[in-house]
């Protein structure tokens, strides 16, 4: 549009120039249908020709007609923008004549004025009706700007409003279901923006949100629709009221990208002595019970039961899961080595030496917690279902009458000077090397949920430094102390670690 055009459209609606002829002494009196049938708020659409060529289609737009004498209405426009934003617009006076059902109006003005050394001028004609809750509204602006003329129309189809509808304009949800998606959108109302963030490796950025927005409000693009956020491309969403009387936009964008490291729980060895994950990242109790059937008769043990960390091919999210089960070990000692009532099922990134215990003479020296990790980690997510067990024994294998087990999900980053120092069960939850932690406990899961371990921070990250990080998912959250219900089952499964 030409410079001239926007000085022709803030000048007409912001000094509010619209008038019509005076009220005629001989005019009829509407003052009764104006106040019960005409006046109110009307929700339509508007259009903005020049030359006839479209500007604008179809924009929403709210019109209020109030009550200027016995026969004439003002009629304005909150928010008009034209292109430009010009502020609400006043059309004053206009004259209203009765035509068998309907009502029409019409008003007229002239405009001479010169705006930084540029003389426009316009003749611009009002016209339109209301019938039955519905108007129309047409402008025609005939405008000289220097030597130039300029033909703008102005359409506007609208029907009356009832008041009850509702004037917010907002995005109240922003999902977006999508592996890509590290973190979730966040809705920043006062800035009018929506971010989130991508895994850093993702090829294909075209995304499909779901969105949901105040009662009766409409958003463009709509919920659905799918959208390019490649190349740091932003949509705007452009939120209207169901009185189409408020407009509101919001910017969508990438605003960073994290790394994903996956654990699907898929593949596990098929000729190993007991069942073990094909990714060595992981260690189970299955070494330890391993133990206990070999040489447990040294002490009086004679468990023959199932191994506490297993394959789960049926009740799962996709794939594969792992099931980790407490299981009744008996309780008594293997060379002067405690062997627990219940050993917790319990799987972890780290390693497990069974033969430490026996070796070192200290049981929690059998797990080494830990992976070196050379990124941030900000969460653990994944999936769990958890089912406490029935009967509960303390470490004296004595049964503890109301209390119901727990399962614990955590995940601890914790700072290493080299690669082979590492934190057990003695202190991974209490020594001083601890960087960021997060834990999850749960009495009980019936289906499969998400769970997201949000690491809290108690020391500064340094890039520079090394460290290891430990993912422990147990049946039993005290079962390191020897606490723990037999039977106690959790599953996990589809587990990402996210990583600035």
């Amino acid at each position: 549009m030409k410079k001239s055009l926007f000085y022709l459209f803030a000048l007409i609606c912001s000094m509010s120039l619209f008038t019509a002829c005076s009220d005629d002494d001989d005019a009829p009196d509407y003052s009764e249908v104006i106040d019960s049938e005409i006046a109110g708020g009307y929700k339509g659409l508007l259009s903005v020709y020049l030359e006839g060529n479209a500007l604008q289609s179809n924009v929403p737009q709210k019109i209020t007609v109030t009550k200027a004498g016995t026969a004439a209405i003002n009629l304005s426009l909150a928010d008009f923008s034209l292109i430009i934003p010009v502020g609400d617009v006043n059309l004053q006076n206009c004259t209203l004549q009765q035509n068998g059902s309907s009502y029409t109006f019409t008003g007229e003005d002239d405009l001479n004025v010169t705006v930084s050394g540029t003389t426009l001028t316009a003749d611009i004609d009002i016209s339109g009706t209301i019938s039955d809750g519905s108007i129309t509204v047409d402008l025609d602006i005939d405008a000289v700007v220097g030597q130039q003329e300029q033909d703008v129309t102005v359409t506007f189809r609208g029907t009356k409003l009832s008041g009850s509808e509702n004037t917010e304009a907002q995005i109240t949800g922003f999902t977006i279901d999508s592996d890509v998606i590290t973190e979730a959108p966040v809705i920043d109302e006062e800035a009018g923006t929506i971010t989130f963030k991508v895994n850093a490796d993702a090829t294909d950025l075209t995304l499909t949100p779901v969105i949901t927005v105040s009662d009766g409000a409409t958003v463009t693009p709509a919920s659905g629709v799918a959208q390019d956020f490649s190349n740091g491309n932003t949509i705007t969403y452009t939120v209207v009221s169901e009185d189409y009387g408020t407009t509101k936009e919001y910017v969508a964008s990438v605003s960073g990208t994290q790394s994903i490291v996956t654990y699907t729980f898929d593949d596990w060895e098929e000729d190993a002595d007991y069942p073990t994950l094909t990714n060595t990242d992981w260690a189970t109790c299955n070494a330890a019970v391993a133990l206990i059937k070999s040489f447990g008769a040294w002490g009086g043990i004679s468990y023959t039961g199932d191994y506490p960390v297993t394959c789960e091919s049926t009740d799962v999210v996709s794939g594969n899961a792992i099931s980790m089960e407490s299981v009744d070990t008996q309780g008594g000692n293997i060379l002067g080595t405690a062997v627990p009532k219940v050993t917790a099922g319990t799987a972890f990134l780290g390693t497990f030496n069974a033969y430490a215990a026996l070796t070192e003479g200290d049981p929690m020296a059998t797990t080494k917690f830990g992976i070196v990790f050379d990124k941030k980690p900000i969460s653990v997510t994944g999936y769990y279902k958890y089912t406490p067990g029935e009967v509960y024994y303390d470490a004296d294998g004595n049964v503890v009458t109301g209390q119901v087990d727990q399962c614990a999900l955590s995940a601890v980053l914790y700072e290493v000077s080299s690669s082979d120092e590492t934190l057990n069960g003695g202190n991974i939850y209490t020594s001083e090397n601890i960087v960021a932690y997060s834990v999850l406990n749960s009495e009980g899961q019936d289906e499969y949920t998400p769970f997201s371990l949000d690491l809290e921070y108690v020391q500064d990250y340094d890039a520079s430094k090394s460290y290891k990080l430990a993912v422990i998912f147990s049946a039993s959250k005290d079962g390191a102390s020897y606490n723990a219900a037999a039977g106690s089952k959790l599953k996990v499964d589809e587990v990402k670690i996210i990583s600035e």
